[in-house]
């Protein structure tokens, strides 16, 4: 149990860390939260594809899985920042902006899912 803990402990240091770096430099000066946008998306890209291979492989509880699926992906997306960039659109009304990050956010990342499941399932 303890390994277990250490795994995820380490990918989602190492995944919040790299989500910092990247909403730094890319939700800076933006209207839209790219950087959160693009973490979010890619995190769900990776995670379906570390959910196919786990399928595949059964191998769902394996210390990769733990270190890359759990840690890593759940440190580098981010839903309460998702949340609040939408709370802070709509308070400021743009409601355009808002729908377009909600909306595009959740489809993207459901697509992205499921992008990955597929391209597990070439390997």
């Amino acid at each position: 149990m303890i390994k277990n803990l250490f795994l995820v402990f380490i990918g989602g240091g190492l995944g919040s860390s790299l989500r910092f770096i990247i909403s730094k430099y890319l939700n800076a000066g933006h209207l839209l939260p790219y950087g959160t946008l693009l973490v979010n998306v890619a995190g769900s890209l990776l995670l379906g594809m570390i959910i196919g291979w786990a399928l595949k492989t059964n191998s769902i509880s394996s210390p990769v899985n733990l270190m890359l699926g759990i840690g890593f992906c759940g440190g580098f997306t981010t839903f309460s920042t998702f949340s609040f960039e939408n709370y802070s659109l709509i308070k400021t009304g743009d409601y355009l902006s808002f729908s377009l990050y909600f909306f595009g956010s959740i489809l993207l990342g459901m697509l992205a899912i499921l992008i990955g499941i597929m391209i597990s399932k070439l390997f």
